[in-house]
């Protein structure tokens, strides 16, 4: 090819037909611009067909890890919902102490011992990397949010644990109920956050104290009642964040299946 324009070139110029040697030259040089274009035409496409393939294995990951969050946060929604109906029967029984049973009371204050905290997968997927592959520019501005968005469920989540471990813990060993609540806590709970979901893979005997508190004196103890208006107040909110981020969760969800072509 190369040559056969050479031949053409040396053609014109031995016959002096310069002007047409010169639109020659000009419509040759046109067409070597056509080509690099379409070469890169060609390399742009091919490019972008990689970016996509990637997009694509990038959604599926996210969509599985996206699923996980979701179960797992509704999981801890379910515990505290739990918390916050034993919260509200025990201050009932604080107020209505004749009404009240002891072994009720124990069940509802072993449920109240619980700290449910969300915790996330945890990698890579949201890095400004990977976020560069998705053209969806919602889909992308969702998950690079996600970690300040998680952030406000997990703050109320810490501070409802501290009140567990520092004062709900040291107050039931002041009533000597812990063998009691451990009991309770082992036997006749769902642990929702069990691998196993086994209703009998965390059952033990541990049995009932004959030491512990009387139902007067667990109904009397300021400390608990304190303690049990915090129950509500920090498991109510951390639901309530945690309802934000579930619709997060299901609108993340709804974009990545939109972008995502079916195999």
């Amino acid at each position: 090819m190369i040559k056969f324009f050479r031949k053409i070139r040396q053609k014109l110029l031995s016959e002096n037909k310069f002007s047409k040697y010169l639109l020659y030259a000009i419509g040759e040089i046109v067409l070597v611009v056509i080509g690099i274009l379409i070469a890169l035409q060609i390399n742009d496409w091919n490019e972008q067909r990689k970016e996509r393939a990637k997009e694509q294995v990038l959604l599926y990951q996210l969509r599985e890890d996206y699923r996980a969050n979701l179960i797992q946060l509704e999981e801890k929604t379910a515990t505290r919902e739990k918390i916050l109906v034993s919260a509200v029967a025990l201050l009932k029984a604080f107020d209505y102490p004749l009404r009240a049973h002891r072994d009720t009371v124990i069940k509802h204050i072993a449920i109240i011992g619980n700290d449910p905290t969300f915790d996330p997968i945890q990698n890579d997927l949201n890095s400004s990397e990977n976020l560069r592959l998705i053209r969806n520019a919602k889909l992308s501005r969702l998950l690079s949010n996600w970690s300040s968005d998680v952030i406000a469920v997990i703050e109320i989540e810490a501070l409802w644990t501290k009140i567990v471990y520092n004062q709900l813990d040291l107050t039931t060993l002041e009533l000597g109920i812990g063998r009691d609540l451990s009991n309770s806590f082992m036997n006749e709970q769902d642990h929702l956050w069990l691998l196993d979901k086994d209703e009998n893979s965390s059952k033990i005997k541990i049995g009932k104290s004959k030491l512990g508190a009387t139902l007067n004196e667990i109904l009397t103890n300021r400390s608990l009642e304190g303690i049990l208006g915090n129950a509500i107040t920090m498991n109510k909110s951390a639901n309530l964040q945690s309802e934000a981020l579930r619709k997060r969760i299901k609108e993340i969800l709804g974009l990545i299946n939109n972008e995502l072509i079916e195999q």
